[in-house]
């Protein structure tokens, strides 16, 4: 199948979490977009695409960086570069009643299973506007931290199903390694990937993403389950590699 646009997941398939891209992967996805559309679509907010991506892309002319799509909080917000800025497609947002009651739930499932961290790196909790992000560690936790909180996923999923009970007219989805989102019902990177394909006009079968989390437990997953084809990898390094064999065959 011709492939017309690459759709990514952000954290840990293009750069460690809460990270910087490297320099490499930078002129991959410049070169990526020589090519094809480019798409960045993660649980993650607007100032993260913008320090980890975004403002670390090397030089690329005007038509080139016109071909990034980026979806924060799994595409209830979309965004495209423009005259060398950010500019917004659409934004949702949840009602003020859904993040009080989100909020809530979170902090306090959080501290009856235990789960309420006292040494943190930034804060717990954070409003993203279409999306309520519980991150057990704060939202700068170093990646060595991250990855020994919960290697497992038990702890993350376990908070997920027990605030999942007490919202039931909301979403809420295992995120990042230790994160925890809340968004509206039925918000998840289907959902992302449904309304790219809208605001394109690209056809899903003619996508491609590339994430590290498509396992049936991982936020990634529900892409997969809606037909699209997807590349798994481990890792920036992986992507990296699998893009060095894709985009001469673009």
């Amino acid at each position: 199948m011709p492939t017309r646009l690459v759709a990514f997941d952000l954290d840990d398939t293009l750069a460690p979490s809460k990270t910087a891209i490297d320099p490499r992967m930078g002129d991959l996805l410049v070169a990526l977009a020589e090519r094809v559309e480019v798409a960045i679509i993660s649980g993650g907010q607007l100032g993260q695409f913008r320090a980890q991506v975004v403002d670390r892309l090397p030089q690329a002319s005007a038509s080139v960086l016109a071909r990034f799509h980026l979806l924060p909080t799994c595409g209830t917000q979309y965004y495209r570069l423009s005259d060398g800025d950010v500019t917004t497609v659409y934004a949702r947002t949840l009602s003020d009643d859904q993040k009080t009651r989100a909020l809530a739930a979170v902090e306090g499932e959080a501290r009856r299973l235990g789960l309420w961290e006292s040494e943190t790196w930034g804060e717990i909790l954070e409003d993203r506007g279409s999306q309520i992000t519980f991150s057990a560690l704060g939202q700068t936790a170093p990646v060595h931290a991250k990855t020994a909180w919960d290697p497992t996923g038990h702890k993350k999923n376990t908070l997920r199903a027990a605030v999942a009970d007490l919202l039931p007219d909301l979403e809420v989805r295992s995120g990042g390694s230790t994160s925890v989102d809340i968004t509206e019902r039925g918000i998840d990177k289907a959902y992302g990937m449904a309304r790219l394909a809208e605001q394109t006009g690209i056809d899903l079968d003619d996508m491609l993403f590339v994430g590290d989390r498509l396992d049936p437990d991982g936020n990634d997953y529900p892409v997969l389950a809606m037909g699209v084809r997807c590349q798994a990898v481990e890792g920036w390094e992986e992507t990296a590699e699998y893009l060095e064999r894709l985009i001469p065959t673009l």
